[in-house]
């Protein structure tokens, strides 16, 4: 299983980076909502939806998506602020309660509210195929890297305090206290090399990190929540050694969404 994991993430990061770094920004937006429409198809089979309604819940969300990139649509103000509403307050109130998943039209629109504020993310950090933009948007995306990775091995060396056994028994406190460690240091290193183009100072992006590792961390948590409740293992199994896309996502949607707001509403 660890070579399968090993090998499909040697073919995936660097699609990612090429992804990134060389396409133009249309090619880029497709790339980008490829990777969303797929984690929406595994949501979709999470809740329970028939064949017909992923079918036609997938073209709704592509045709809107298409709207999106061709009429020049970014998210407003309301929506950014709805964004922060859904991952520091509901999806917290989600965990704790352990609430049902929804059906029927609350779980199509829940399903949106997850994916869609991520694509936008992915195209706003990421207006074009300037270096310093996608810079920006890989200094992002390690940050969810750097935490995921650091949680594990942190979780598997010194792992007591069980995090939610109720959702997922194999996350721990000590997992948490060795992501927000590790994210700090990677955030100081992003600084130092300057990829990030926010004016704040080093111990104001420290700060910020905190938020955006719990937000990180709750991401994994809801679709462990999901999956629990669909009585699964993994979303799909699209990656070798690694599950679905939604598996690889579900931390990077929520920093993504929330980073996205915070800089939208000039707190980054």
């Amino acid at each position: 299983m660890l070579i399968t994991r090993i090998l499909t993430a040697l073919v995936l990061l660097p699609l990612m980076l090429a992804a990134l770094f060389l396409f133009p920004a249309a090619a880029w937006a497709g790339f980008s909502w490829l990777i969303v429409v797929l984690a929406l198809w595994e949501y979709a089979r999470m809740v329970g939806m028939s064949l017909p309604r992923q079918a036609c819940y997938l073209a709704l969300s592509t045709l809107f998506a298409a709207a999106a990139w061709f009429g020049h649509w970014r998210m407003q103000g309301f929506e950014h602020g709805a964004v922060l509403a859904l991952w520091l307050l509901l999806v917290p109130a989600w965990l704790a309660k352990r609430w049902k998943m929804p059906s029927g039209l609350p779980a199509w629109l829940l399903g949106w509210a997850l994916m869609l504020p991520a694509w936008f993310a992915f195209l706003e950090w990421r207006p074009d195929a300037m270096t310093h933009d996608a810079l920006a948007l890989l200094a992002v995306m390690g940050l969810v890297w750097v935490a995921d990775i650091a949680a594990y091995f942190s979780g598997k060396a010194f792992g007591r305090r069980k995090l939610a056994p109720a959702i997922s028994p194999g996350k721990s406190w000590e997992g948490v206290y060795g992501a927000v460690v590790c994210v700090a240091i990677y955030v100081a290193l992003v600084d130092h090399f300057g990829w990030l183009d926010i004016k704040l100072p080093l111990w104001g992006l420290l700060l910020l990190a905190l938020p955006l590792t719990a937000v990180s961390v709750c991401g994994d948590l809801l679709e462990s929540w999901f999956k629990r409740s669909a009585g699964i293992k993994d979303s799909s199994r699209l990656l070798p050694g690694h599950g679905g896309v939604y598996d690889r996502i579900d931390s990077l949607i929520a920093v993504l969404a929330v980073s996205n707001a915070l800089r939208a509403l000039g707190g980054m």
